[in-house]
């Protein structure tokens, strides 16, 4: 087994490699460019489905943990039109899909690792695969380390990736103004009952609102349009929630309310990816997992799914004494697991803010929950 691996990026996939491998005496280390854990918000909820993501979680040992902040009656899912009006709801908490926050999955996987073995405050700029079959990992201050592995774990911007593809995450057009609202029951629960207990959608124009309840009576949301990226670069909250505003302001009152009583804007947020089925030429030393191998819409909720997934098959090829010859199975099983949902994915979100959208979305809903109530428009 490799006696040295660097994990750059410690995200839900990163980490849960990281735990794996610890947990079978395998010596390794996480690179993470932010200073602590507090560095910035976590972002909103995961949906951890059965047979991918919480397979991983067991693998490391978590599954009890898991458990204890999985949100099993979070699996609602509700549409509106852009009037306000409901027209399908889902209220079935019996699947295996629940949600957690990021910020508590991250922090349970944190949890669950040694002191020392993350490490903070580390700006790796890009690796260096030697002929010998390790790769140096290069960092911002000059310095560089060799180890017999680097896994890139580091996301849609990989400073790994480059090292095996010159692709580049590309632009889908779309962008999400991402916000929320605290103590949502006490302070409007009129929202709080316009959002439900999960995943909630309102679609038309072109745009939507895409909402979901967190943990700790939080509301999550995104104003989704298409524009560029840095259609608000530079502009204050203030400004921003103005002009979200205008942009949805034939829109019904219930649902701009939400853009009204935001206490926050958390981000701008392009959507990219990678080309689906891009596939990247296998280096000795050097291998990918999670976004920075296949970043994908958001749309269908396998992103951090497969992040774990790739995690949780990597650590078993890592465990062996043939892991060099396995790696290239790997990876190429990877890439054959994510095409097809990645198409998917990509070509669901550009059809849902379509001028026709709503419509798509209405009927995909029907199709893939068919126990779901369908209302009249008003």
């Amino acid at each position: 087994m490799p006696s040295r691996i660097a994990i750059v990026g410690g995200g839900p996939g990163g980490l849960t490699l990281a735990r794996i491998l610890h947990q079978n005496g395998v010596s390794v280390t996480v690179l993470e460019r932010e200073s602590s854990f507090i560095y910035r918000p976590q972002g909103g909820s995961l949906d951890i489905h059965g047979d991918s993501g919480q397979i991983a979680l067991a693998k490391a040992g978590l599954t009890a943990e898991f458990q204890r902040i999985a949100r099993y009656q979070d699996q609602e899912g509700r549409l509106y039109d852009k009037q306000g009006t409901l027209r399908f709801l889902e209220q079935s908490t019996e699947g295996d899909r629940p949600e957690v926050d990021r910020g508590h999955l991250r922090q349970m996987l944190l949890d669950s690792l040694p002191d020392g073995i993350v490490r903070w405050n580390q700006h790796v700029m890009g690796v260096a695969p030697q002929q010998d079959g390790t790769c140096d990992v290069l960092f911002a201050d000059g310095s560089r380390k060799r180890y017999d592995l680097v896994v890139g774990a580091d996301g849609t911007w990989s400073k790994v990736r480059p090292a095996l593809s010159a692709a580049q995450p590309e632009y889908s057009g779309i962008a999400f103004v991402e916000m929320g609202i605290h103590d949502i029951d006490r302070r409007h629960p009129a929202i709080a009952e316009l959002v439900g207990h999960g995943l909630t959608f309102a679609l038309g124009d072109g745009m939507g609102l895409l909402m979901h309840r967190d943990a700790n009576a939080h509301i999550g949301f995104y104003a989704a349009f298409n524009g560029p990226v840095d259609v608000y670069a530079g502009k204050s909250d203030a400004e921003i929630r103005n002009a979200l505003l205008e942009k949805f302001a034939n829109w019904g009152s219930n649902l701009t309310s939400l853009i009204a009583q935001s206490d926050d804007v958390v981000a701008v947020r392009g959507i990219y990816w990678l080309p689906p089925g891009h596939r990247r030429k296998h280096v000795p030393g050097v291998t990918l997992i999670g976004d920075a191998a296949h970043v994908m819409s958001p749309f269908g909720g396998d992103g951090a799914n497969f992040a774990l997934q790739d995690a949780g098959e990597l650590a078993e090829v890592l465990m062996r004494d043939d892991w060099r010859e396995r790696l290239p199975e790997f990876e190429e099983a990877m890439a054959a697991r994510c095409e097809g949902p990645a198409a998917m994915a990509n070509a669901a979100i550009l059809k849902a803010f379509a001028p026709d959208g709503f419509e798509h979305s209405f009927a995909t809903m029907q199709q893939l929950m068919p126990t779901g109530t369908v209302f009249p428009a008003k």
